[in-house]
């Protein structure tokens, strides 16, 4: 079973209703994305849509079967074989495992799909949720970091594995 869709035009409105719903329940846990960011979306989704055509990043959506979306699991800056995840899930999908069945899929597509070696992502240190998934799907902490201003770790993976 495949859990993850590639970002299309068509996902526009499904992605703002996600982004609006979800809006409090993200800014708990890391900076909100400002108004700016709903005004402007419609010109953000396209610079998205245009990052993924042209090969520098890669946009997945988790998608409900009437369509509405669960999760956002993006590979940015692809480059030099390595990219960096990143991920949120709605608050109705989260503890059930979405987060960590994601991740560890789009670690195979990475590999497989997008010809990458290593994948790196960051937690800040309150964010115990994060951690877990990174470390469920094979992520191991390399080392300190900061995330918007906010103590973190980063996680790194190796796709190659022997």
């Amino acid at each position: 079973m495949h859990l993850l869709t590639p970002l299309r035009p068509d996902h526009a409105d499904a992605v703002l209703a996600f982004e609006l719903a979800n809006r409090a329940y993200f800014a708990a846990a890391i900076p909100d994305r400002g108004d700016a960011y709903f005004a402007e979306f419609a010109e953000r989704f396209a610079g998205l849509l245009a990052e993924q055509a042209d090969g520098v990043c890669a946009f997945y959506l988790c998608l409900a079967p009437d369509g509405s979306v669960l999760g956002r699991f993006n590979l940015v800056d692809l480059v030099d074989g390595g990219a960096e995840l990143g991920y949120r899930v709605a608050e109705l999908a989260t503890g059930r495992g979405l987060a960590t069945s994601a991740v560890r899929e789009l670690c195979r597509l990475a590999a497989t799909r997008h010809g990458l070696r290593t994948l790196g992502a960051a937690a800040t240190d309150d964010n115990l949720a994060s951690r877990r998934v990174l470390a469920k799907a094979g992520f191991t902490p390399t080392g300190p970091t900061s995330r918007d201003g906010n103590p973190a770790t980063w996680y790194t993976v190796d796709l190659v594995r022997s």
